[in-house]
C-alpha cells in the first residue's frame, strides 16, 4: 500500500542509487508515495530515463542528479538541488579498494575516506537545517556488515564503514529531540553483479550446473543462511525505519546478514 508507511508527500535522497541496493530503496520509498531523487555517475541521458521509468511505476516524482560525492562542493550541490533540502536522506554511495595495506595507494585511501565517511557528514551537515526548521527527518547511513568486524584485504572498506557507525550515533544524540532519527543499516553479502560474475566463472570453472548451490558455497563461512541478502528487503528496512514505527529507532546499527555478525 502506497501510504500505510505514512510517508506520501515526504522528499527522499538516495545516494549511489541507479542500481543495487540504492536503487531498491529508492522503489521502495517511490512506491510508498515519496517523492525521489536519484544519484550516481551515469550520464544524464540514463540516469534521467531510469528516473523516468521508475516515477511512472510508481506514480512518484522522481529525478536523477549527477554528481561526484569526491568533492565536497559536488555534495553540496547535489543537497542545493533539492528545495528545502530532503526529508529522508540515504547515504548509499560507496567506493572499494579491495587490496591489502601495503597495496592500498594514498590517492585510493583518500578517496575512500570522502566518498565513503565525508560526503555522508556533509550531506548530513546539509540536510539537519531543513529537517530541524520542519520537525521532522530520517538519515539512514548505510553502512555493512564489515562496519561491525574486521577482515583482511579491504582496510579502507573496513575503516569507512566503520566510522559511519560512529558517525549514525553522534547525530543521532545530536537530533534526539527535534524529530529526526539517525540509523546505519548493516547489511551482509547482496546479489551485485561483480558478485554474479565470480560465480558464474567459478560454476563454468567446476562444470557446476546448480546455481543455487554454487551461492550456498560462495557464501559458507559468510551468512549462516548461504542466503543473499535481497536489496528489496533493505529497501522495505528504510522504509519501515522512515514511518512511524521508526519514531524511536535512532542510533542504532542494524545488521541485515542472515545471521553472520551473531555466528
Amino acid at each position: 500500500m502506497r501510504t500505510e508507511l505514512g510517508l506520501a508527500g515526504r522528499t527522499a535522497l538516495i545516494t549511489g542509487s541507479t542500481g543495487g541496493i540504492g536503487l531498491a530503496i529508492a522503489e521502495s520509498l517511490a512506491a510508498n508515495g515519496c517523492a525521489v531523487t536519484i544519484h550516481g555517475l551515469v550520464p544524464a541521458a540514463e540516469g534521467d530515463c531510469l528516473a523516468a521509468d521508475l516515477g511512472a511505476r510508481h506514480a512518484a516524482r522522481v529525478t536523477y542528479r549527477r554528481a561526484d560525492l569526491a568533492a565536497t562542493d559536488g555534495v553540496e550541490a547535489l543537497l542545493d538541488a533539492i528545495d528545502g533540502g530532503p526529508d529522508i536522506l540515504v547515504n548509499n554511495a560507496v567506493i572499494r579498494h579491495l587490496v591489502p595495506i601495503e597495496a592500498m595507494t594514498a590517492a585510493a585511501w583518500d578517496t575512500d575516506l570522502a566518498v565513503n565517511i565525508s560526503a555522508p557528514f556533509h550531506a548530513i551537515r546539509r540536510a539537519l537545517p531543513g529537517m530541524r526548521a520542519r520537525g521532522w527527518g530520517r538519515i539512514v547511513n548505510m553502512s555493512s556488515v564489515y562496519g561491525l568486524f574486521g577482515v583482511a584485504g579491504r582496510v579502507g572498506y573496513v575503516t569507512t564503514k566503520t566510522a559511519l557507525i560512529g558517525l549514525t550515533r553522534a547525530v543521532a544524540m545530536e537530533t534526539l529531540q527535534d524529530g529526526i532519527t539517525c540509523n546505519a543499516l548493516c547489511p551482509g553479502s547482496t546479489p551485485t553483479p561483480a558478485i554474479d560474475a565470480r560465480i558464474t566463472a567459478d560454476m563454468a570453472a567446476r562444470g557446476e550446473t546448480d546455481r543455487d548451490a554454487a551461492i550456498a558455497g560462495f557464501l559458507g563461512g559468510k551468512q549462516p543462511t548461504r542466503r543473499f541478502i535481497r536489496p528489496e528487503a533493505v529497501g522495505a528496512m528504510v522504509a519501515f525505519l522512515c514511518s512511524p514505527a521508526g519514531d524511536d529507532i535512532t542510533g542504532a546499527a542494524l545488521p541485515m546478514d542472515g545471521g553472520w555478525s551473531a555466528s
